[in-house]
């Protein structure tokens, strides 16, 4: 770090790094500073000039903070320290100058623009801004675009900050969006008209500081003052980005991205912003028996018995989805193993070592991608499988490190060494690989851990790691995996040794299994999915927005999900179910309310009790053992499509169906 330089900032001195702008430096102070174009994750542009300072002694004009640099101002008289007023007469004239342009084309229909209430034109119009407009020309009118079925747009309130054409080509890595013309000819556009290939566009209606860039599935739905706010975490992958989900009623309105820098920054995946609508739909609202073939409602009295007379003096399995939450594991792995049965979470095969979580973590953390000077992927797609896990390597691909990939080729919106698609890759990568002092990153993918030799690769990639001094991440899909790992929810020999000779199965949540007819089937569940179809009873439960839960994520970090809404009709929380279900049972659970739950669960696991604080793993590498010779394959098949509440979504089959019609290879006309 650079040594500090004092400077004055409206009569106050403050130490700051000379590599800072002056509107960090301002930050730094704790002085506001109004702003449009800039953000600090996107590249400079300087174009808007809200952030005008006044530099004393530099030249007699307003100078624009975001594009200046503290090194860059001169000293004052005798040594003095270098002094910038934010609120000098000069200041405040050019500001209301600034902010008298952009008014003068914006159609000021805030009463109709969903922006309205959390509009930064709206807040920097009444808080610097003047009530008088010296413009009676025409406005300026511009043709909307379209950008597909997320983003709405309406070009005349644009205000050229090109915020959104700098977030799609340095962080989402495509470039459909641009700039055309000038001065007043000047507009945003898309090349050819086309719509936007990425799963990270919805972040731009974020970015969008006035109301041109809008979603459109939330169009004209409710006003921000109206919607209630919780805090939470998402659950479409295993990365947990910090998310906060809008609820007006009973529904949720809309899901937006909270800042976190060691996991998601503040960017979310277009499947985890705008799977909400798949919440309402094909939902298990009440209780269901299957008598003669067909399914019937029933009492929770009734489905409860019905169940627990199903399991009595049988052998039972329990299978834990993807999408369940530590404590409903715990629960489930308490009660099934009280019977004398078994539990499995790894219900795609994967092999995933039980009890040695450096090998099912790793040892590296998700900000570890940031000073990394290589980065080896294995068996994975990060691009799919975690889109913003993706932008963070594709921004340490900008800053200078080295990217390395085995697997399948494919576009990650950057360039890569393509090492090989199959073990033999993987064999002579650890053959010819040499450590630096630099600090290096092997991500494995869950596609990489599916096969038979999926325990010997981990070993392998463990005996990389060690070779090359890097650290080794382990990339999971599932946001319930790694939490059900940790308390145990597991099988030595994995899913066919779980449900080896089962009479009953309790599938909590596991529609991505295919149960062969034989077993009696209980269904625990949100949604009227792959296990809804198959279940002889079905137990309603709440999904992930419906209840509070701990999560953890791909780096070993528990995270906490708030309720932000109720289950619909007659559904309960998970772990109230299971609970009510051991009292059936006569083996009642020793806990009767969350509270009491978590308890014995930080008893029996106590990282699980440090919230977002990634506990210390002792290494224990894997033997190498034999690799076989398939190739290796990217688990995600559809990304809009992964989950139960994914496929219930309208708009997740929409997009799906647009990104197969673009992966489909062209005809040429005839």
């Amino acid at each position: 770090m650079a040594e500090l330089r004092t400077i004055k900032i409206d009569g106050t001195e403050i130490a700051v790094d000379p590599n800072l702008t002056l509107i960090q430096a301002c930050e730094q102070a704790g002085i506001e500073i109004p702003r449009f174009c800039y953000h600090e994750r996107l590249s400079i542009a300087g174009n808007c000039r809200m952030c005008l300072v006044e530099v004393v002694g530099g030249p007699p004009k307003p100078a624009a903070s975001c594009a200046m640099q503290v090194k860059d101002l001169r000293p004052g008289p005798e040594g003095a320290p270098s002094e910038i007023r934010t609120n000098s007469p000069m200041v405040k004239k050019a500001r209301e100058g600034v902010m008298e342009f952009l008014l003068i084309n914006h159609p000021l229909d805030c009463p109709i623009c969903d922006q309205g209430g959390e509009c930064d034109l709206q807040d920097q119009a009444m808080a610097y801004g003047v009530d008088f407009s010296r413009y009676r020309e025409p406005k300026r009118a511009s043709e909307e675009l379209n950008l597909g079925p997320l983003v709405a747009t309406h070009m005349t309130r644009c205000i050229s900050c090109t915020r959104c054409v700098r977030f799609t080509s340095e962080v989402a890595g495509i470039s459909q969006m641009g700039q055309t013309g000038r001065g007043e000819d000047s507009e945003i556009t898309s090349y050819l008209n086309e719509t936007l290939a990425s799963n990270l566009q919805g972040n731009i209606i974020d970015l969008c500081p006035v109301g041109a860039l809008v979603s459109k599935p939330y169009s004209f739905k409710a006003r921000p003052w109206e919607l209630s706010k919780t805090e939470t975490i998402d659950v479409m992958d295993a990365l947990g980005s910090a998310i906060r989900v809008d609820t007006k009623g009973r529904e949720v309105m809309r899901i937006l991205p909270r800042n976190h820098d060691g996991v998601n920054e503040e960017w979310i995946s277009d499947k985890t912003r705008f799977v909400w609508d798949g919440l309402r739909r094909q939902r298990l609202d009440q209780p269901y028996l299957r008598e003669g073939g067909r399914l019937r409602a029933a009492t929770w009295p009734e489905a409860l018995a019905a169940a627990a007379h199903a399991m009595s003096g049988k052998k039972v399995a329990g299978l834990i989805g993807d999408l369940a939450s530590v404590e409903a594991a715990f629960s489930l792995k308490t009660l099934i193993e009280g019977l004398g049965g078994s539990v499995e979470c790894r219900t795609d095969g994967v092999k995933l070592p039980e009890g040695n979580r450096s090998a099912y973590l790793g040892n590296a953390a998700i900000a570890d991608i940031d000073t990394a000077s290589r980065i080896i992927l294995i068996g994975t797609n990060p691009r799919d499988e975690a889109p913003v896990l993706n932008a963070r390597i594709r921004r340490a691909w900008t800053q200078g490190a080295q990217v390395s990939l085995i697997g399948p080729a494919v576009d990650l919106t950057f360039d890569y060494d393509h090492l090989g698609t199959d073990r033999a890759a993987l064999t002579k990568l650890l053959g010819g690989i040499e450590a630096t002092d630099e600090r290096g990153l092997i991500i494995v993918g869950q596609g990489a851990l599916c096969e038979a030799d999926g325990a010997a690769v981990l070993g392998h990639a463990m005996a990389l790691a060690e070779a090359g001094n890097c650290g080794l991440l382990v990339l999971h899909g599932a946001a319930g995996r790694v939490g059900a790992m940790d308390v145990g929810a597991v099988t030595r020999g994995g899913l066919p040794a779980a449900i080896e000779g089962a009479q009953v199965i309790f599938n909590l949540g596991a529609d991505e299994v295919d149960i062969a007819a034989g077993p009696i089937v209980i269904y625990q569940g949100s949604h009227g999915d792959r296990g809804a179809h198959r279940a002889d009873i079905i137990l309603p439960a709440a999904c992930y927005t419906e209840e509070m839960g701990l999560f953890v994520n791909t780096e070993g970090r528990p995270q906490l999900a708030l309720r932000a809404n109720f289950a619909p009709g007659e559904a309960k929380e998970n772990w109230a179910i299971l609970r009510a279900l051991s009292g059936e049972l006569n083996r009642t659970l020793p806990w009767d309310s969350i509270a009491q739950l978590r308890r014995k669960l930080i008893e029996a696991v106590p990282h699980l009790g440090r919230l977002d604080q990634i506990a210390e793993t002792e290494w224990q590498p894997l033997p190498k053992g034999d690799l076989g010779r398939a190739s290796f394959v990217n688990p995600v098949k559809d990304f809009y499509l992964t989950n139960p509440i994914a496929r219930c979504s309208p708009l997740m089959g929409e997009l799906s169906r647009m990104a197969a019609a673009r992966q489909a290879p062209a005809l040429a006309a005839e």
